[in-house]
Parts: C-alpha cells; sequence; structure tokens
C-alpha cells in the first residue's frame, strides 16, 4: 500500500496542475469543451460525449457521524460507563483524538461543522430556533459559504444526509419553501431525516428530500427513529454502489440520539437497570479512575467540582434517587442503542468490502451532555426548554413509562455534569470543556497507517472540512454558483494522521454560546461563563455584566481545574483582548443572553407581523412556527363548514401533540375545544349545541387575562350561539415538534378522546379556517 502521506501529496499535485483557477475552484464546474470533430456528414465527424464529473482518483467514500448531546465522559471508549463496541472498534484500527471540540449548541456546531467556517461567520451563533436579525444569528447561511456536500458533490461525489439537519432557517420549514437552504439545497442529492433540533423518536416529523413523510411502522410495530434512519442509509449506499459502483459517496450520518426526549426501547432500558445506583459523584470518579488508566486523560487530571445548585448524590431523597436512576439508566441505553445501530452501518460497509477505504469521522457530540432537564430532570424536556419546570413528582408519577412513547424525559443535571467528567459545566456553556470537548475517531486504513493511537492536539469542529478536503485531493472552491467564497477558517488535521508528536497548527480558537465566552491561544485559555444552562428563562444582561472571567494552563491543567487568573492577570488580559479582536472580525457580537424568549417565530419575520391567516379545505399540513401565532395573545379562530346529511366528525383545526397542544374537532355532533400543556393547565371545553347538516359556522375566541402565566378566557360558538367556554389556566407560544393541521391530527392525539381514532380526519367539508389577532 502506498503511504498516505505520499497518497495526498499526489493527489494534491494533481490537483494542482488541473484547477489552477479552473473546474475545480469553481462549482459547479464549466461545461467542457467539444474535443471531436463536426463535418457535414457523420461519415467525416468525430463525437466527443461529455464526460461526468469524476472524484480524484483513489479518493474514499466519507462518512461522517455526528451524535447529539453526548458528553466527553459517556462512552466507553473515553473511558465512560456506556459500552461502545463499535466506536471502539473504529478506534482501535483508527485515531482517537482528546482535545477536539465543538461549539457547545446543536445549529452551531452542526453548521460550522458542514462549512469549516466559525459558526458565527456562517450566520449561526445560535440554533435556528433562535435566531434575531444580526449577522452572526440570523440562522440563514449565506451563500458564500458553501457546505462540504456542495464542495463533494460538484467533484463528483454522491452525497446524501441522514437524520437531525437543524440548519435550515426556522421559516424556511414550510411547504412553500425556498428549498434552497434545506439539505437538498446545500449540496446533498438525498435527505431523510427532520429538519428541527430534535425528534420524539417514536414520532418524528420526517422529510424525505422535501416532502412530509409518515414514519414506516408504528411504536407498537417496533418503530424507533434511529433504526429507521440506519436502515435508510444502508439501503442508499447499496443503491449508489449497485448504480455506479466507481463512484465515491459521502453520508452524513447524524443521529437525533442522545438528545431529549431520550427514548430507548424497553429490553435495552432493562440492561442498565441498577447501574447507575453508586450516584453521580461516585460516576464521576470512576469515569477519571478509568480515562487515567485508558490514557484518555494524563496522570495527574483532577476532577473539577460540582456546580452550585447541584446536591450531592448521597443529600438527596429516596424518591429523588429512584428518579434519577431511571433517568439515567433510560439515558445510557439510549446512547448504547445509537452505538448499536451505527454498528450496523459498519457492518453493510464491511460487508461490501467499502470499510476500509472510507474515511469514517465519528464525533461523539455536537457539544456536552445537557442540563436542559433541570436539577430533577423531567418527564418532559419540552417543557423545561419553554422555561416550565414540572417538578420531581410530575416524573415520579410516571417513572415506569420512561423511556416509552407516551414520555418526553431529560435527565437532571448531575447525570449531564457526571457525563462530562472530568470537566465543568454542561450543554450551552462555551467557556468550559464541560461544553465543547467532545470525542472524536478517525478510521481510514487505506489511508492511515497508524492504528489505535491517541492524538492530542488541540483542534475545533471547523477542521473537519478541510480534512475531507485533503483527503479526498480537492481544494477548497473559490467561487460557487458564481458567488465568491469566505476562505475556510478550519486547518486540516492531516498532519497528525502519522505524527502523534506534531506540533498543533491550531494555535487560536474563540468560544462564545449565550453569552459563555472562550478564548484558546498557544496553550491557554481564558473563560467566562455567564449563564446557568438549566435556568431556560429569565437571563438577562445583569449575569452577563456580572460574570467573571478564568484562565487556565490547559497544557499541565486537562481539566481546567486550576484558575491563574489572579496569578497571571497580564496573561488574561492578553486573551480577553484577543477574544474581542477574533468577536469583531467573526461576527459574534452583540451578545445576547436570552434563551427560551428567543424562541418565539414573530423574532424571524421580516417586515410587519401577521395578524391574520386564512387556510382552505381540509389537506393544510405547516411546521407550527409557519402556522398562525397565537397564544398567549387575544384571537379569534372562525371556521367555515358544511356537514352532511349523516353528520360529521373529525379535526377542523389543530397544532401541537399529547404533551402540548390544542384541538378544535366534532365529535358526537357537537364541538369540543381541548388545550393541553404538560398537564399544568389541561382544560377540554364540551361543546353544548350541535352542529346543523349543512352549512355552519364554528367559532372561538381567546381573551386573556394579562397574567405571565398567559391565562384567559376561552369561549366556543356555534353560529352566534355560545356553546361553551372555559378558563386557561396557562398558554404557550409554542407547543412541541408536532405540526398545525387543518382537517386532522395526524401524529398523536392532542386530545386522549380521539387517541384511538388517529388521524381523525374531519369528515365534513371545511372551507375556510381564518385567525385574526384581535
Amino acid at each position: 500500500m502506498t503511504s498516505r502521506p505520499a497518497r495526498l501529496v499526489a493527489w494534491l499535485a494533481a490537483a494542482t496542475t488541473t484547477s489552477i483557477l479552473s473546474a475545480q475552484e469553481q462549482l459547479p464546474r464549466p461545461d467542457p469543451a467539444f474535443d471531436g470533430k463536426v463535418g457535414e456528414t457523420i461519415a467525416d465527424s468525430q463525437a466527443d460525449f461529455p464526460a461526468p464529473v469524476r472524484a480524484p482518483e483513489d479518493a474514499p467514500n466519507v462518512l461522517l457521524i455526528l451524535l447529539d448531546d453526548v458528553g466527553f465522559g459517556m462512552s466507553s471508549t473515553f473511558g465512560g460507563s456506556i459500552p461502545t463496541p463499535n466506536l471502539q472498534k473504529l478506534a482501535d484500527n483508527g485515531l482517537s483524538f482528546n482535545r477536539f471540540h465543538t461549539t457547545a449548541l446543536c445549529s452551531p456546531t452542526r453548521a460550522a461543522l458542514l462549512a469549516g467556517r466559525n459558526h458565527h461567520s456562517v450566520s449561526t451563533g445560535v440554533i435556528i430556533e433562535m435566531g434575531t436579525g444580526y449577522p452572526g444569528y440570523t440562522g440563514v447561511i449565506p451563500r458564500n459559504t458553501a457546505l462540504i456536500g456542495e464542495m463533494l458533490r460538484g467533484n463528483g461525489f454522491a452525497t446524501s444526509m441522514f437524520g437531525k439537519w437543524h440548519n435550515t432557517p426556522e421559516p424556511d420549514i414550510s411547504p412553500a419553501g425556498p428549498f434552497d437552504r434545506w439539505p437538498t439545497g446545500l449540496g446533498f442529492d438525498y435527505f431523510y431525516g427532520f429538519n428541527q433540533g430534535e425528534a420524539h423518536h417514536y414520532y418524528p416529523t420526517l422529510y424525505r428530500n422535501t416532502t412530509p413523510v409518515p414514519p414506516p411502522s408504528t411504536p407498537e410495530q417496533g418503530y424507533h427513529f434511529t433504526v429507521d434512519m440506519t436502515d435508510e442509509a444502508i439501503a442508499w449506499i447499496n443503491n449508489i454502489n449497485a448504480a455506479n459502483p466507481d463512484k465515491p459517496w459521502f453520508s452524513y450520518f447524524s443521529t437525533g440520539a442522545v438528545h431529549a426526549p431520550h427514548h430507548a426501547p424497553r429490553e435495552w432500558r432493562e440492561r442498565y437497570r441498577g447501574r447507575f445506583d453508586h450516584g453521580w459523584d461516585e460516576e464521576r470518579r470512576r469515569i477519571l479512575d478509568r480515562q487515567i488508566a485508558q490514557g484518555v486523560v494524563p496522570t495527574g487530571t483532577k476532577l473539577t467540582p460540582r456546580p452550585d445548585g447541584v446536591k450531592a448524590w448521597d443529600r438527596c431523597s429516596d424518591d429523588e434517587k429512584l428518579v434519577y436512576r431511571r433517568l439515567m439508566e433510560n439515558y445510557a441505553a439510549f446512547m448504547a442503542h445509537t452505538d448499536h445501530e451505527i454498528g450496523r452501518l459498519l457492518d453493510s460497509l464491511e460487508a461490501s468490502g467499502e470499510l476500509d477505504d472510507t474515511l469514517t469521522i465519528y464525533i461523539v457530540g455536537d457539544n456536552g451532555a445537557s442540563a436542559e432537564g433541570g436539577l430533577e430532570g423531567t418527564f418532559s424536556e419540552l417543557a423545561s426548554l419553554l422555561g416550565l419546570q414540572l417538578g420531581l413528582q410530575s416524573t415520579l408519577d410516571k417513572i415506569d413509562e420512561i423511556g416509552e412513547p407516551s414520555s418526553e424525559p431529560h435527565v437532571p443535571v448531575g447525570w449531564a455534569w457526571a457525563m462530562n467528567s472530568p470537566f465543568q459545566w454542561t450543554k450551552q456553556v462555551a467557556s468550559h470543556f464541560g461544553g465543547t470537548r467532545n470525542p472524536m475517531v478517525i478510521h481510514w486504513p487505506n489511508g492511515i497507517e497508524a492504528k489505535g493511537e491517541l492524538r492530542s492536539q488541540f483542534h475545533h469542529v471547523i477542521d473537519v472540512v478541510p480534512t475531507i478536503l485533503e483527503a479526498c485531493g480537492i481544494p477548497a472552491p473559490r467561487v460557487v454558483n458564481g458567488i465568491e467564497q469566505k476562505p475556510i477558517e478550519g486547518v486540516s488535521m492531516a498532519y497528525t494522521f502519522e505524527n502523534a508528536g506534531a506540533e498543533d497548527r491550531r494555535k487560536t480558537q474563540y468560544f462564545e454560546m449565550l453569552t459563555n465566552r472562550a478564548l484558546y491561544h498557544d496553550g491557554w485559555i481564558a473563560s467566562c461563563q455567564a449563564g446557568i444552562p438549566w435556568e431556560t428563562g429569565g437571563r438577562s444582561l445583569d449575569g452577563l455584566k456580572s460574570a467573571t472571567w478564568e484562565l487556565y494552563d490547559i497544557e499541565s491543567d486537562f481539566s481546567q481545574a486550576n484558575d491563574l487568573a489572579a496569578a497571571k492577570p497580564a496573561k488574561l488580559k492578553e486573551l480577553q483582548e484577543k477574544f474581542a479582536e477574533e468577536a469583531r472580525r467573526y461576527n459574534v457580537f452583540p451578545l445576547d443572553p436570552r434563551m427560551s424568549e428567543r424562541m418565539d417565530p414573530k423574532l424571524r419575520s421580516s417586515g410587519e407581523p401577521r395578524t391574520s391567516w386564512d387556510y382552505h379545505g381540509n389537506e393544510v399540513w405547516l411546521p407550527e412556527p409557519i402556522g398562525p401565532q397565537l397564544f398567549p395573545r387575544a384571537f379569534t379562530m372562525t371556521a367555515e363548514v358544511s356537514v352532511p346529511d349523516d353528520g360529521a366528525e373529525g379535526v377542523i383545526a389543530c397544532a401541537g401533540a399529547f404533551s402540548a397542544g390544542w384541538s378544535l374537532y366534532v365529535k358526537d355532533g357537537k364541538p369540543h375545544f381541548r388545550y393541553t400543556v404538560f398537564e399544568l393547565g389541561d382544560l377540554t371545553i364540551d361543546g353544548s349545541t350541535a352542529l346543523p347538516v349543512g352549512a355552519s359556522t364554528l367559532k372561538v375566541s381567546f381573551t386573556p387575562d394579562g397574567s405571565p402565566a398567559g391565562a384567559g378566557t376561552l369561549k366556543l360558538f356555534v353560529g352566534d350561539q355560545l356553546a361553551g367556554e372555559g378558563k386557561l389556566k396557562r398558554t404557550v407560544f409554542r407547543h412541541g415538534l408536532e405540526p398545525f393541521e387543518i382537517g386532522r391530527d395526524s401524529i398523536t392525539a392532542v386530545d386522549p378522546a380521539y387517541a384511538s381514532q388517529v388521524p381523525f380526519e374531519f369528515t365534513g367539508t371545511i372551507g375556510r379556517v381564518r385567525f385574526a389577532l384581535d
């Protein structure tokens, strides 16, 4: 086998000589010139059929695997308690990286990963559901920052994306598009997965390319999204190979796991019963001992202290321990199940003989483990994200449902902190490695001679794209679709492949997320933690102003355990100034500490906000943020319907799901309105007046009382006659993951009264449904 450096040198030399200001540097490539001969007849002519774009000779396939919300100390490969045999299989025959970093949050890491540029450079300083109208924060990936899918597709690769995307601007996730910033508009030939930040793994909202599709089976039939996306990826790769075995492929395999809601199949949960009875404090000690023994972290690495507000395990009550253990058992099972499914994908490549010549990059998390479940954990993490804490009793009452389709669970902060061992903090906290340091393994036996070795150079997620390009012998394009490109900001990691002791080529890297910020430079990092990740609402600039900076020498202090800010004020000031320089360069300003408040879709609309919405017919399906923006504002809903002689029933309009949502429906000839909000203020208004045969009008009015809970009075009318009313104790401005619909409730029932009849399509005719803000 030709040595890996020699192969790369040969590929790059060939690429350079054939692409100086030409084909490979502008995408799509220009049409090839005709090189035949045209005479008066075919007898004196010579054909020259245009050749398709072909990838560089010997370019590998590329499999980019990204897990979600996994801490540095979670997987057994990096010292954790959860077995990850398939990650281990790759590590044993490849390279493990223990100083690799992400951005501390979902969409930003994904945009930076695919673009090879910092997250604010690609306008994704926060998740798409929190975008605002500032250059670094819109969630609209600029056209001058093409993604790796576009780069590889333009150079002869087949490209695909499976799983969690989370990089389409929220207003564009709509049947009307535009679709140019969906995966298929950003370089991926094929997409199967979900577009938002998370999915219910038993009832996901799925798309095939740009078309909504239902899951192929039900939870009762064994459906789970991670299994489904793995089946789809295997089938796609097999079909590419069947159609053109000489064409390399790139597949971005991005699981929704192990992001909440944590959904592990029951047989997997049973395997972890009793495995975490010792609690999170002891778990951190055990993880660090294994990390040192395995060489994952240096000898002498210290555990960092427990965050304020997190109880010592031995001070938790029996009920608390019971709930917390069960949530962690489910979380661990979810992780093990995910690695198992990745193993099925790897096994398929091994069976086809492709695994050794596939550059596989397995990134174990887009950020650290999440603390968004709150100090007590939660049965419904969607409530927690909206700033609603349901309390321990809520989970205790349903403890046997944890991990089942009826649950949306999330572990408490203590377990997230443990899974990030040995570091401080969690997801969101970009100032500390508990939020940003994630394991990575690179496996490519045909291109990397080193096997089973550790690499400790400091690298960042923006370094993945230049690594892929170098391995494939492809230069970064200067022009894509006629638009001059912003330079790649990452540096290739290929220099580490055969040289464990190579000097770091990444000298500087800034971090910022929700005002938590840091600056790494030449072995030092200055860190400023400014927000509590489990306090998802009510954050203000006061916390930003009072936050203090810390200083760490991470060449001798792997875990950020020894703050040197007081001892070295000049070094701290140097790095603070450098952070400000990087922040100005990469569109980090203005800093904004808000979280749940930024999830209001009205923040992502330009011009005057809409105050009315009209829908026609029985077949409307929209993501809720694209539908009418109602609660907690005053509004009226008017539905013009026609009832046949034999009566009608079914859903007229709804939004949300079984845990949070609203539904106007007809049952037993009468209208009903259901509002559910994580069991905090559920209400069903049963109409007293039947709908007449023929044309009629149903009306709903909501009048808020001005309370912080968004409470108010809801009235239901048939024609002009009051048919029912009730008091909503609490409302929210968005209701989770399922769509807004007219004419049916197609995924899970908002009201248990029709759960056995889903999708409960309205059997009459809907003329128009009008929503108007008062």
